[in-house]
């Protein structure tokens, strides 16, 4: 099957963040737990994330997380988990993402690919592209 690319935005509705030893201290980590919303291409009204982040400055760093989608990709339904990378500074957010190989259920089963999002500070929802392939 070809590979199909595809757009949307999402925005996201809670943000949980909890430090991880102790606290004003840099380097430090921490870790969240995110719900998002989902529109365009992929279509997912509620997901669950969790990211652990490196804190390399007040306002800097990088972090690593997997977000489970529940709902569809370009009308196919299912399941599927993204592997999330990124950095991040006091102007906003880069992230790249890849499916989880085996991850996807239903008519998303076999489902492959990666894309990437950038946000900045301010902004109420963020544009993604993401391309795939449903083998």
């Amino acid at each position: 099957m070809a590979v199909v690319r595809t757009t949307g935005r999402f925005t996201f509705a809670d943000w949980k963040e909890e430090p991880v030893g102790p606290e004003g201290l840099v380097p430090r980590l921490a870790r969240s737990t995110v719900v998002n919303s989902f529109t365009g291409g992929i279509e997912a009204p509620s997901t669950v994330c969790a990211y652990t982040i490196a804190y390399t400055g007040d306002t800097t760093g990088s972090y690593t997380g997997v977000e489970l989608l529940s709902g569809a990709v370009d009308g196919r339904e299912g399941t599927f988990l993204l592997r999330e990378e990124g950095t991040f500074d006091a102007g906003g957010t880069r992230c790249a993402f890849e499916v989880v190989p085996g991850s996807g259920t239903g008519g998303l089963g076999g489902l492959s690919g990666s894309g990437s999002f950038e946000y900045r500070h301010g902004d109420t929802s963020v544009p993604y592209a993401f391309a795939y392939e449903l083998g």
